[in-house]
């Protein structure tokens, strides 16, 4: 089958190990039940993967990709939740959790095996293209917001770095759940994009905001975390769950953290339950998530160098 995957492993430069061509297609296993994938979504964690950021060389080749939506062994529309615990079948209170192509073969293929429990039922509102996107950045910012923020509608929220899949995410889910939100980026265009998805204002990087904020979704890191820290009222949340820029700041903010008693949260994923969650939400509300490209698989290489220059608003897709 053909399939988009990682032959090597270059911190340096990620895209140097990318192939495109045939791979032996998944054999089935007890428990697991093989996927035909109608369409995937590329994330920042498939430029990791080729960087070797929680793979090894041991693992190689390796088929990329952790998002997808296509139809199961029934013929039922199913969404793919990526999180994989190191038995297979869900993830047990005691064991390490995983996303996909750290230990299984991806979703960038005609087909991809996974767990049974990891499979659910895709909405009819929902196109492949548009559910394939949910299960890594959107589940990511659903739980960033609503778990580990805490957020309610009437809150306020900053969401650095608008144009990322996550940040993107952030500013869509935020507004439909009444949020006031507020959004960064350095480019104009993008800027103005975030408006059009219901952000209140969009300011350029390290601009003054109206008032201080009950949260902030941080993604891109190093550059903005100092901004972040000072836009929060106290009391307020950081919760970080990426950092694109670099994850060694210039100044750490500790005195201001302390002495606002802020909180800084990590944030990884979701889990299957806020995956239903967030499916549901989207078909009752009428959100979507915002597609930038959708390309054929033989063109993935485009969509990676796209994301890598940082050149995407939303998600790019991949249609086998």
């Amino acid at each position: 089958m053909f399939a988009a995957y990682a032959t090597s492993l270059d911190f340096a430069n990620p895209l140097k190990g990318l192939e495109l061509g045939e791979r032996p297609a998944p054999e089935a296993r007890p428990g697991w039940t093989t996927v035909t994938v109608k369409a995937a979504s590329l994330n920042h964690h498939d430029l990791w993967t080729l960087r070797g950021v929680g793979i090894g060389e041991d693992k190689l080749p390796m088929i990329l990709g952790c998002d997808a939506a296509g139809l199961d062994e029934d013929g039922n529309e199913v969404v793919v939740h990526s999180v994989i615990g190191q038995t297979g079948h869900g993830v047990g209170p005691r064991e390490t959790p995983s996303i996909l192509t750290e230990r299984y073969q991806g979703t960038f293929a005609e087909q991809v095996t996974v767990p049974a429990w990891n499979v659910l039922p895709k909405p009819a509102e929902l196109t492949f293209e548009e559910a394939a996107c949910l299960p890594t950045a959107w589940l990511t910012a659903y739980r960033m917001l609503f778990t580990n923020a805490g957020v309610r509608p009437g809150d306020s929220v900053l969401v650095q770095g608008a144009g990322g899949g996550v940040a993107t995410a952030a500013i869509v889910l935020g507004s439909a759940a009444g949020l006031r939100v507020y959004a960064t980026s350095r480019d104009a265009a993008k800027r103005r994009r975030a408006v059009e998805l219901g952000a209140l204002e969009a300011f350029e990087p390290g601009a003054r905001l109206p008032h201080r904020v009950d949260a902030v979704v941080e993604t891109v890191g190093a550059a903005t975390w100092s901004h972040s820290i000072k836009c929060l009222r106290r009391g307020g949340t950081l919760v970080i769950s990426g950092a694109t820029s670099g994850d060694k700041p210039e100044h750490a903010e500790l005195t201001r953290i302390f002495f606002l008693e802020l909180k800084v949260v990590g944030s990884t994923m979701g889990t299957k339950d806020e995956l239903e969650d967030l499916l549901s939400f989207c078909a009752a509300k009428g959100v979507r998530p915002v597609i930038d490209e959708v390309l054929p698989l033989d063109r993935a290489r485009e969509g990676f160098e796209r994301m890598a220059a940082g050149d995407v608003f939303g998600k790019v897709v991949l249609r086998p």
